[in-house]
């Protein structure tokens, strides 16, 4: 079993609202990044979200998603990885671990980092895009599941990926790296 873990407990911060409940051609940020996944994820999706996220929770209904609490969440991204890590079911033998904001590029990348996985068996499979952009998901074996669940804080996933080079697989893309939503510039040039 290989779970995806979709991280959507951000501030928002540099968008400066709540931008995965923007909406893009009619329809909330969130909900076109998980309408991507699920059309691919091969077991199911949890989805990080802080407290009080009705909103989050209504953008994603009628999909088959497992939503977790980071009660942690205005702490940073690592406290989200680590509360997605912690929910993970005991059969999972890896997980994929992708971003929210990022609505259409990890669903195209997914089969390929699954599939060098279970041909090559690395503690991490991480997809690497055109320039040497690091981008997502990035699968994460059960091994690495201890490292995961200790992350806290600002610290997202990136130490854990470039810890040990012997254990990691880069997967190079033949292509340009995906947009992702930082500001409200970048969604309008995505709605374009």
């Amino acid at each position: 079993m290989i779970p995806t873990i979709l991280l959507a407990a951000g501030s928002s911060r540099r968008f400066g609202a709540p931008k995965l409940l923007q909406e893009l051609d009619g329809k909330p940020l969130i909900r076109w990044t998980a309408e991507a996944l699920d059309a691919v994820v091969p077991d199911e999706m949890l989805v990080v979200v802080p407290p009080f996220a009705g909103h989050l929770r209504a953008a994603l209904s009628g999909l088959r998603v497992r939503f977790v609490e980071n009660r942690h969440a205005d702490e940073g991204m690592g406290t989200s990885i680590a509360a997605g890590v912690a929910a993970l079911d005991d059969r999972a033998e890896a997980a994929l671990l992708t971003l929210a904001d990022v609505p259409f590029g990890p669903a195209l990348v997914l089969p390929a980092v699954v599939q060098r996985y279970r041909k090559e068996g690395a503690a991490i499979v991480a997809p690497r895009f055109r320039g040497g952009v690091p981008g997502h998901p990035v699968l994460f074996a059960r091994s690495v599941f201890p490292e995961l669940a200790l992350l806290d804080g600002e610290r997202g996933a990136r130490e854990v990926i470039e810890h040990d080079a012997a254990r990691r697989i880069v997967l190079d893309i033949d292509a340009d790296p995906p947009a992702d939503v930082d500001t409200p510039e970048d969604l309008a040039r995505l709605g374009r």
